[in-house]
């Protein structure tokens, strides 16, 4: 994450906010309160709705989200509640929530809600720029020396993806051990290359 994220109060107004987001090259901003709890986000999508709506006709009265085109300070613009992220969250859970609620930029908030910095698409895609000798040892070690049963595998990884070759004691072991080393940060995807002959029994 980036711990030096600029926020807004809630009673910023709309120029300034345009402004702030400009000048950092960001879509989104945190709007914090009290002593730096996020209470909401306002999107380039939130200040858009002004100049949706900006030709209507005179009197006009937008309704539900469409009222924002109305709005000049930043708690009438926001969404709220935030969606944010714990900072002990993991990239993998952090990526799910992006996703799920399709947001680009995640604030980062400690157990009781103040603001620790903001994480974006970007941040998380730096982790698959881990180099492959990196990511074969993190395999090796923190995968297949954990196994219960003393797996004889080679690791090669290539831009990424890991292939693991070699013999398992229990093939019924190969998804776990896959799904093991999927979850390793910066590993793109796994193939199995296993020996068809049968391991010794356990």
């Amino acid at each position: 994450m980036t711990r030096t994220a600029v926020a807004i109060g809630s009673r910023a107004p709309y120029k300034k906010i345009v402004g702030l987001m400009a000048e950092w090259q960001v879509s989104a901003l945190p709007v914090l309160a009290g002593e730096g709890r996020v209470v909401g986000v306002v999107s380039e999508a939130d200040l858009l709705q002004k100049e949706a709506f900006r030709r209507k006709e005179p009197g006009y009265e937008p309704l539900g989200k469409a009222s924002k085109a109305g709005a000049v300070l930043a708690e009438d613009l926001m969404s709220s509640p935030a969606v944010t992220v714990h900072a002990d969250a993991t990239i993998a859970e952090a990526a799910q929530i992006m996703a799920r609620k399709r947001v680009k930029r995640l604030p980062v908030v400690n157990e009781i809600g103040l603001l620790e910095g903001v994480v974006s698409r970007g941040d998380l895609l730096k982790v698959f720029l881990r180099p492959d000798t990196e990511l074969a040892a993190e395999i090796r070690h923190s995968v297949l020396d954990q196994m219960p049963s003393p797996a004889r595998m080679d690791v090669v990884v290539e831009e990424g993806v890991v292939t693991l070759r070699g013999r398992l004691r229990d093939r019924a072991m190969a998804p776990l051990l896959a799904r093991a080393v999927q979850a390793v940060e910066g590993v793109v995807d796994v193939r199995m290359d296993l020996d068809e002959t049968p391991g010794t029994p356990a």
